[in-house]
């Protein structure tokens, strides 16, 4: 895939309509359920963004610190009460999920290794979370988000997350976990020349996957 910014079209995409407060708790809970079945136990806080996702802010996050070592992040605002939101890939819809090495750390020094990295991945959560609505998403492709000037891409890679075979519902709806994986540029270019298996491959063999953490060599 190219750049984020390149926008597809949405025939796909479900007329919006309104819930209740009643709707969206009982969503809320039944989605909530639904994540800690597959990551463990939710973090009791949440990062609430300023500005709300669904008019134009940053995703809230949600922190998944009792799953694998360090700390999953998760959204919880891409699916509505009915299940739509994101264009249908090739499995379904989903909300993202991304992690770090790193332990939740509670502190408000931005500059500790764990706020660096969530900070990081509410970026680029919000960004394919925006764009998931314009562009079919599908597992094991590859996409840049484009930054500043002259500053460089963030390069990802997208992958099903379903560890054990545990699947995401919400209620009696299945839907899935789309893995937010950051990448070198070096080993981006490598998952489109080879296929993302390989660069999966490589990446489990050094114990890097499903980290986004960057501070670390390149494989490739």
């Amino acid at each position: 895939m190219s750049f984020l910014k390149r926008l597809f079209g949405n025939k796909e995409k479900p007329i919006e309509k309104d819930f209740t407060d009643a709707e969206h708790e009982k969503d809320y809970e039944l989605k909530s359920k639904g994540l800690e079945d597959v990551l463990g136990e939710m973090h009791d806080l949440v990062g609430h963004a300023i500005i709300p996702f669904a008019i134009g802010g940053a995703v809230d996050m949600y922190y998944f610190p009792n799953h694998i070592k360090g700390t999953g992040f998760a959204t919880m605002e891409l699916l509505d009460p009915d299940g739509n939101g994101p264009l249908k890939n090739r499995l379904g819809t989903y909300e993202l999920v991304a992690f770090t090495k790193y332990d939740y750390n509670a502190s408000k020094d931005p500059q500790t290794p764990f706020n660096l990295v969530e900070r990081n991945a509410c970026g680029f959560l919000t960004s394919i979370g925006m764009y998931s609505s314009q562009a079919v998403l599908n597992p094991k492709e590859t996409i840049e988000i484009p930054n500043g000037e002259d500053e460089e891409n963030t390069c990802l890679v997208f992958d099903l997350y379903e560890p054990n075979g545990k699947k995401f519902k919400i209620g009696d709806r299945e839907h899935h976990l789309l893995l937010c994986l950051q990448l070198f540029r070096s080993e981006m270019d490598y998952a489109r020349q080879n296929g993302s298996d390989e660069l999966f491959k490589l990446l489990k063999e050094k114990g890097h996957y499903p980290y986004s953490d960057l501070d670390r060599e390149a494989v490739i």
